[in-house]
Formats: structure tokens, C-alpha cells, sequence
């Protein structure tokens, strides 16, 4: 299928978008000088409030309210504190009878540490030929900024989208995606929903449920000198994450069809380790803090379930966990796989403006990663599915967005909202 706009006003549509690389190299410049981690968004969603008030929109603010999230069924649990924090969400058009249609990207980036691995400091956004390096960049402040300039193309040739569109610069998905739940729950709803991702010249399908648990292990602090009469809780640890490495192959054995060009889709992390408190003393105490995915369809709780009974079991077999066994809790991601059909109205229409722009047809993929996606899929109704621009090393030193990709993808998503909406 092709997408149903008129070729003059995909011409214009394409130049207007180009009208405004500088801009939006701009704004991304202004969105990676802003450390926006966990706790710090703040700044990140002022810069976007007013980057929707410059196309002539009204942001609205979606607080993350932290009892009426605990109450959610499918909230994350999170230990940390959410007062303050705001979703900005921003809309137009909507008065025709065309489809309605959600942009949606995060503003929360993760650490940029050990910061002595990066090339420049991680929040000196750094240009470089085609490229802007700084962390978040990539992931995923350079597809907020597609969005913006989808939108300032269309304010700039005059149009209107029939159906509603809904932009959302969303807190919380590197730990939870309680931003996007929380949009979700105040009733933003659409017939579809692209997140703005940087997947590159994909589609993605498919996604795997995370689940993020600690396993605390106590020990027995005594002096170094007498190490043989304590039990050191580190050491301890290994023996439990030995245990977790196997239910780790297990899991992938027999990947479902979605997953099963990957040869190991299930990733178990140690993410994080706390331990100790002085050289000379024997451990008493540590937190391993891990993640571990699962596939579309696969209850959590059963994922819950065998994580629990594995820890116990490796605990029964270790001289000193036997009498103390380790301890599991959860913090943070407990998100359901997602996948979506290859036909889906959006894939399709959205396949079709790729095409259309580029001449070339973007691929569909199944991540091994989670995303928002799933929110709008799973717990609000909405056919979601992810793409955005091109970037490279998330989550890694160097971080970086490749700037024309940017502009494409505007591109792109200027042509969904017309033969998606309609326009007036």
C-alpha cells in the first residue's frame, strides 16, 4: 500500500522537514546538556515543554503521583522517590474524523559512568561530522526531537492532522515505564502509538518482558585476621549468581519464533553489586542487583516464582546460606513481553511512509531490549510499535546520534501523521 497524501504535499512535507535540521540539531543540543538520570528529569521535560510551546501547542503536565501508581496493577514497584516528576504531553488537530495517533520518547537517560571512558565529557553534546555524541543522544532524546520536527513541518506548510495527534515526553522508562503508565492512566488513549526509539531503518515486533530483582546475602563480619570464624557475604554472592547463570541457559532454550534468529534472546545481567564496608573486615552484608528477561506470553509471576526457588536452592547447597539463606526483593522492572502482528494497521502504513521517503523498505525486528511500547500495547489498548532514528553504543561510552537519520525519520513520521490522521 501506499500512503493516501497527495505527492505535492509529500514534496512539501519532505522540504519542510529539512527546514528545520538546524533547529533540531539545536534542541538536541539543548536536550543532552541536561544529565537527565533517574531523579533529575526535571530539566530535560522544561526544554521540552517549551520546545512544545514554540509549535504553537499547550503542554500539559502528567504528575507521577506515587500512591495512585503503587495502586496501578501493572506499575513497576519503585523505592525511589517520584515527587515532582512530571510527563509532558502535548497535542493537535483532531477535529475530523481521521485516526488518532501518539508520539512518544523518554527524557530519562542511565549514568554516563565510569565517565574517563568517554572521548568527551557525556554531557557536552559533541558534534562530529554527521554524528553528535553525548549520552542520551541516541537513546532517545534524538527521536523527542524527530517528533518536534514532524510537527514543526507540518505547522510549517499549513496542515492540520484530522485525527488527533498526541506528543509525550515520558520520565522512568530506563527503570519501570511508569511515565508511559502513568499517561496511560489519565486517559491518553489513540488508535496507535510510534515510539520514538532509535531502532534505525526497523520496525520492531516483538519485545521481551525484564523483570529487576536483588538478592541480598548476610554474612558474618569478623576481623581479617580471623577470616576462618566469619563468612564473607561477597564470596557467598558468586555461588548464587552461579546458580542464576544456569536458570539463565535454561530459559533460553526453545526461543519462540519471533526470537529465534538471536542465539541467546534472554539476557540475565549483574547490574549492580553492594558489598562490604572495609578491606580488613569480612564481608557482612551484599545486594547483587540483576535483571532478567523473558519472552512475549510468559506469565512474570512464573519468572518470579523460579527465580525465588533457585536462590533457595542455592542457598540449601552453600555451608553457610544454608543456615542463612539469601533473600530476593524486586525494584524496578516488572514489564510483560510484548509482540505485535507483522500486519498490524500501523506496521503496514508506517512501512509505506518509510518507503515512500527513502525507497527502501525498513526491516521488522524482534529486540532482546524493552520498551514503552508494551504500555500502550498491553495496558492501554493501543497497537504500539517502535522506530526511530539511527544511533549507536546506548548505554555504553561514546554514545551517539546520527544526525541526517534524525531528519529522516521526521520525514517519515510528518507523512505517518497525514496518511494516518488524514488532514484538514
Amino acid at each position: 500500500m501506499d500512503p493516501t497524501v497527495d505527492p505535492a504535499l509529500q514534496s512539501e512535507l519532505s522540504a519542510a522537514v529539512s527546514a528545520e535540521t538546524a533547529a533540531g540539531v539545536d534542541l538536541l543540543r539543548r536536550l543532552v546538556e541536561q544529565p537527565t538520570v533517574l531523579g533529575n528529569e526535571e530539566p530535560g521535560q522544561a526544554v521540552m515543554a517549551e520546545a512544545y510551546r514554540e509549535l504553537g501547542l499547550q503542554p500539559v503536565d502528567v504528575p507521577m503521583d506515587a500512591a495512585e501508581l503503587r495502586a496501578h496493577p501493572h506499575a513497576a514497584p519503585f523505592s525511589w522517590d517520584v515527587t515532582g516528576k512530571r510527563n509532558v504531553v502535548a497535542g493537535l488537530g483532531g477535529d475530523g474524523a481521521g485516526r488518532s495517533l501518539i508520539f512518544n520518547g523518554h527524557i530519562d537517560v542511565v549514568s554516563s559512568q565510569p565517565d574517563r571512558l568517554w572521548s568527551t565529557p557525556p554531557f557536552r553534546p559533541t558534534i562530529d561530522g554527521d554524528w553528535m555524541y553525548g549520552r542520551g543522544a541516541g537513546d532517545m532524546k534524538s527521536g523527542l526531537v524527530a517528533a518536534v520536527m514532524a510537527v514543526a513541518a507540518l505547522r510549517r506548510v499549513g496542515v492540520e492532522p484530522a485525527g488527533r495527534l498526541t506528543l509525550q515526553s515520558v520520565v522512568e522508562e530506563e527503570c519501570g515505564g511508569n511515565g508511559a503508565l502513568a499517561c496511560v492512566a489519565a486517559g491518553y488513549t489513540a488508535d496507535a502509538c510510534v515510539v520514538i526509539e532509535p531502532f534505525g531503518a526497523t520496525l520492531t515486533t516483538a519485545q521481551v518482558g525484564v523483570l529487576w530483582f536483588d538478592v541480598t546475602v548476610a554474612g558474618h563480619p569478623v576481623h581479617v585476621a580471623d577470616a576462618g570464624e566469619g563468612a564473607n557475604a561477597i564470596e557467598a554472592s558468586y555461588h548464587v549468581i552461579r546458580a542464576l547463570r544456569d536458570l539463565e541457559a535454561e530459559l533460553n532454550t526453545d526461543p519462540p519464533p519471533a526470537f529465534a534468529a538471536y542465539p541467546h534472546p534472554l539476557n540475565l545481567n549483574v547490574g549492580v553489586i553492594e558489598g562490604g564496608d572495609w578491606r580488613s573486615t569480612v564481608a557482612g552484608e551484599c545486594v547483587t542487583r540483576f535483571r532478567l528477561a523473558r519472552y512475549p506470553g510468559a506469565p512474570l509471576e512464573e519468572l518470579r516464582d523460579r527465580i525465588e526457588e533457585v536462590v533457595a536452592q542455592a542457598s540449601r547447597t552453600h555451608p553457610y546460606l544454608a543456615e542463612h539463606p539469601a533473600v530476593v526483593s524486586y525494584d524496578g522492572f516488572d514489564c510483560e513481553g510484548y509482540e505485535l502482528p507483522a500486519d498490524e494497521d500501523v506496521i503496514t502504513e508506517l512501512r509505506a511512509c518509510h518507503r515512500t521517503v527513502t525507497g527502501t523498505d525498513p526491516g521488522l525486528v524482534a529486540t532482546t531490549a524493552t520498551t514503552d511500547a508494551r504500555t500502550f500495547g498491553l495496558y492501554g489498548g493501543i497497537p504500539s510499535t517502535c522506530f526511530g532514528p539511527y544511533g549507536e553504543g546506548y548505554h555504553a561510552a561514546d554514545e551517539r546520534a546520527f544526525l541526517p537519520s534524525i531528519t529522516t525519520t521526521a520525514q517519515v513520521l510528518a507523512l505517518m501523521v497525514c496518511s494516518w490522521c488524514g488532514v484538514r
